[in-house]
């Protein structure tokens, strides 16, 4: 079954990672386009996740569905909850309730001996429709009775393999942001490198908003690991054969172990505990955080060391999602991780290179005493600018141009299909002026976004509840007691002009636009609402407390602070964002 989706789903696909082409909803398409009579033909029916009408990675799937059938008849019933705010409430409810969490279609596939299927299948799609209930959708499928009474639409598709969201050709002919190859000092693109966020495969144990929470878990963890290795090692004496993963013990409340950490194991390879491995990171949206950066207990840290080689490290990233549901940006300026905007995917400012394995030149940047910092906005998107923009033009104003641009609502919603598919393309703006508009926009979102922890502006809402800004509440016992938070909510589903902080304190007179600021798929200010909540991880037992981080910073009340610090520069992301130039692609 695999080779046969190997050469044909897999062997048509001009997608990079294929992988969910062998989930076993797609073997069994396979398995049953396989077995219909080639001189009698037949029809197959499913109900199955919908995810294959406009992933990336299924294109070759549909090219081959369309080759091999003569007609084709989809039934999108939506519902898919691996999307957030509202993206999800579009999706509408789940159709087999808790038990489906991906989009669900219903497929006819029908293949006539007397059609060879050529010159394609004729394809007929009809969605069901956005923001409906579960059983408003059970509702329609029963009214419909059968295919008769669908309002099926034909549609054509394209040369990409795309039947929905089809892409737009006009995207190909612009700019890409990646270089073909990293570090390609020749590319033609905006960037000459980028890098995935760190993917840890045990967050729980080496991110936490306390850094002395950190250490507890890690020197437990690196001490019980450590008597692993030599209990492996002595039981290897009597059996020689012995497999690492057969023999270590795999308590959850004791270790977390990882592909590469059980290859340590079979190497005899011992760890100790390194104070000097921590540093800041983003975690997710506004949500800053301490990590422990050891790359013995990081499973893919891949380029973060290039990003920020030292805890005093500066450096501007900018973090795209790659994950195929929408365009989400932000700027970082620590290690970001790979959730952080939905499979991250990094653009530096900079990037360092060690200065042993670099050949120091008269163009160095400004280096740390065993780093060379280089540009990571690649010298042709440089010149080009220059070229339509004047001699004055800087990196840096390229690399705010692409931020600035980034956010332009006119050009999300054109490129909206392009985008789910593959990582942006962008134009050079014919007008300098505009040029210049979406660079200094970029770089004022920038400054916003970087600087959402400080807290000298004024809010945009209230806070009710508190004394002057700086006490501590009075009569709520041990000092600061009155700012702890364990969960923020809403009075209801529906009322978002109020917060409730904690007990005492509520936040009111929220501005509705500041909902608007949408960041990987919910508002900023639902990121801080979910993250800077009291959480204990199912399986280790380890507590995430987000007072922690207030308590080790000396500020009792910074969760509170910078839910309205967020909330304001929300509202004046949407003011920024409302005001960039309109663009005729």
């Amino acid at each position: 079954m695999d080779a046969r989706i190997a050469s044909t789903y897999a062997n048509e696909s001009t997608a990079g990672l294929n992988k969910s082409l062998y989930d076993a909803y797609i073997k069994a398409f396979r398995w049953s386009s396989d077995r219909l009579d080639a001189q009698h033909g037949g029809i197959i029916a499913f109900v199955s996740n919908g995810a294959w009408l406009d992933g990336n990675s299924t294109d070759g799937f549909r090219k081959c569905l369309e080759r091999e059938f003569s007609s084709i008849y989809v039934f999108n019933l939506r519902g898919n909850q691996r999307t957030s705010g509202e993206m999800s409430r579009k999706e509408g409810g789940k159709i087999f309730g808790s038990g489906s969490r991906t989009p669900i279609a219903i497929t006819f596939l029908v293949k006539k001996p007397d059609e060879s299927g050529e010159p394609g299948a004729r394809i007929f799609y009809h969605d069901i429709g956005d923001y409906l209930s579960r059983e408003e959708k059970l509702g329609l499928i029963q009214k419909f009775g059968s295919t008769a009474a669908l309002p099926f639409q034909e549609i054509q598709p394209n040369e990409h393999g795309d039947w929905i969201s089809q892409r737009d050709d006009a995207f190909s002919e612009m700019i890409p942001v990646e270089p073909k190859k990293k570090f390609d000092l020749k590319t033609h693109s905006f960037f000459n490198t980028n890098a995935i966020g760190l993917s840890t495969n045990r967050d729980a144990w080496v991110y936490n908003f306390s850094q002395t929470r950190i250490e507890q878990n890690m020197r437990h963890m690196i001490e019980f690991y450590n008597k692993q290795v030599e209990n492996y090692q002595n039981a290897c004496q009597n059996n020689p054969k012995l497999e690492v993963g057969e023999f270590v013990e795999t308590d959850p409340t004791q270790i977390s172990w990882t592909r590469a950490l059980r290859n340590d194991v079979g190497k005899n390879l011992k760890h100790k505990f390194e104070p000097t491995c921590f540093r800041n990171s983003i975690y997710r949206p506004f949500q800053k955080t301490r990590l422990y950066f050891d790359k013995s207990f990081i499973e893919s840290p891949g380029l973060a060391s290039k990003l920020f080689p030292s805890a005093d490290t500066e450096n501007r990233v900018l973090g795209l999602s790659g994950s195929n549901k929408f365009l989400s940006v932000l700027i970082f300026d620590s290690i970001p991780c790979l959730d952080s905007v939905g499979g991250t995917q990094c653009f530096p400012l900079h990037y360092y290179e060690e200065r042993a394995k670099a050949a120091p030149s008269l163009f160095d940047g400004a280096t740390e005493a065993e780093h060379i910092r280089r540009d990571g906005v690649s010298d042709w998107i440089l010149a080009q600018a220059k070229n339509r923009y004047g001699s004055t033009v800087t990196k840096e104003d390229v690399f705010y141009y692409v931020y600035g641009f980034l956010h332009s609502p006119a050009y999300r919603e054109r490129f909206s299909a392009d985008l789910k598919k593959m990582l942006p393309r962008l134009p050079l703006v014919e007008s300098p002026k505009d040029f210049w508009a979406f660079s200094k926009a970029g770089r004022l979102l920038a400054d916003l976004h970087l600087g959402y922890d400080d807290f000298a502006k004024a809010p945009s809402a209230e806070a009710i509840g508190v004394v002057v800004r700086g006490a501590s509440p009075p009569c709520w016992g041990k000092p600061g007691v009155g700012f702890r938070v364990e969960k923020m909510r809403f009075p209801s589903k529906t009322d978002k002009s109020r917060i409730l902080y904690n007990s005492h304190i509520s936040i009111e007179k929220i501005p509705a636009e500041a909902y608007e600021y949408i960041v990987n798929g919910k508002s900023a200010i639902e990121w801080v609402m979910e993250r800077y909540a009291i959480t204990t991880h199912k399986d280790s037992g380890i507590r995430n407390d987000p007072n922690d981080w207030a308590d080790e910073l000396g500020n009792p009340r910074y969760i509170l602070d910078l839910l309205l610090s967020v909330i304001r520069l929300s509202v004046e992301t949407v003011e920024v964002v409302k005001g960039l130039p309109e663009v005729k692609f």
